[in-house]
């Protein structure tokens, strides 16, 4: 980075007096800045400055490509910022960054809170649902959010799923003149606030979190019975050992309890489903678990539609396998991608062995009775068996 074109800087709500040397000198030799009309204010910039486009596009900025050129953001710009969509479409002899203190680490530090123990979440343009896998008695939680109306639709989304006792935390303008710190509880925040507002924290309290267990409750996903059931489901997901960033085919995903599960062990899922009114139910329970952005959702039968997706680091089948199905998945996989596949007739239990016998792997039958009322007693009442067949490539 000898002589890089592009600066990008991270601003505070002190505006210039709060900026390095090295960024005031960038700002000063820039012939265009970017940033949002508040950045451009905080840093005294007019005649040069560019207010970023809506929507937002970073393409804007290459087009200054070999020019002097500055980008202001708030903050930090590579956390939830603008930093790294622009450092990603440039060379590294490109740009340099200064940074400032991020918007959480200013938060953390007025409230005593450590950093590296919350959960720090962008909420700009995602939907709150992001918060239910974070959601957990005495969690804490700091999140950048649009505006002051949108604290308060975050209060009583919170309140409405039993969050309300929660400690609730507005704090605007922080690290400038006009910072300020309320303290409130989720369900008696009065309303919204005017203008912007930097962050919100929230101390959890009241409800329960979802568990962190494999083989979550049938009763969390919306389903019309096609759901592979919790005993059988946290038996599934063992055997696929979902690791963070890892991408799973979900074939047959009926209700995508397979796919949630995997997400919200931090990697990718695509579940695909022949049935229209399933793929919906599915896109429902990614959104109520906070992991659309995590599930993509396709309505299609396999081997068709695997067609056009990326490889994966793990397949599940939970129905429809037949030969034709497995040879076309089965040439699909790279070396060390793990399958798991169950059955529940005759015939695709035949076929699990014929597989087990060819390819090797680990084959299971699993019989699983409840505990149900019998006249005045109680006795076993038996579900299908289940043959699952796990497998690494």
């Amino acid at each position: 980075m000898a002589d890089p074109w592009l600066t990008i800087i991270g601003i505070g709500e002190d505006g210039l007096v709060g900026l390095s040397e090295a960024s005031r000198k960038a700002l000063d030799t820039a012939e265009s800045v970017f940033g949002g009309e508040r950045h451009l204010a905080l840093a005294g910039v007019t005649g040069r400055g560019r207010a970023w486009p809506v929507p937002f596009d970073a393409d804007v900025v290459l087009s200054c490509r070999g020019r002097p050129t500055a980008v202001l953001a708030s903050g930090d710009p590579f956390w939830y910022g603008a930093g790294a969509g622009l450092a990603e479409k440039l060379d590294a002899g490109d740009w340099i960054a200064h940074s400032a203190p991020s918007s959480f680490s200013l938060a953390a530090a007025r409230l005593g809170w450590r950093v590296e123990a919350i959960a720090c979440l962008g909420l700009h343009a995602a939907p709150f649902e992001r918060l239910v896998p974070h959601l957990a008695r005495d969690a804490r939680i700091i999140c950048l959010v649009r505006d002051g109306k949108a604290a308060g639709d975050l209060a009583k989304w919170l309140t409405a799923r039993g969050w309300g006792a929660s400690s609730f935390w507005t704090l605007t303008a922080l690290g400038g003149p006009l910072e300020s710190i309320n303290e409130h509880r989720a369900g008696s925040f009065a309303g919204d606030l005017a203008g912007n507002l930097v962050a919100v924290a929230v101390e959890a309290a009241g409800a329960q979190g979802i568990p962190r267990s494999s083989g979550l409750s049938d009763n969390l996903f919306v389903h019309d019975g096609q759901i592979t059931k919790r005993p059988v489901r946290a038996l599934a997901l063992s055997a696929l050992a979902p690791r963070p960033g890892e991408r799973l085919w979900d074939i047959g995903a009926g209700s995508g309890s397979i796919s949630v599960e995997w997400a919200l062990c931090g990697g990718m899922a695509i579940a695909i489903e022949a049935r229209e009114d399933r793929t919906a139910n599915i896109g429902n329970n990614a959104s109520a678990f906070g992991l659309a952005h995590r599930i993509t959702v396709i309505t299609g039968k396999a081997p068709e539609a695997l067609v056009a997706l990326e490889a994966p680091d793990a397949v599940f089948i939970g129905g429809g396998l037949d030969i034709a199905m497995f040879d076309a998945v089965w040439l699909r996989l790279a070396s060390g991608t793990r399958l798991v596949a169950h059955a529940v007739t005759l015939e695709t239990e035949a076929l699990l062995g014929e597989l087990h016998q060819r390819h090797g792997g680990e084959l299971m039958r699993v019989e699983i009775a409840h505990a149900t009322p019998l006249g005045r007693y109680r006795s076993w009442e038996a579900v299908r068996p289940v043959v699952q067949w796990s497998v690494v490539r």
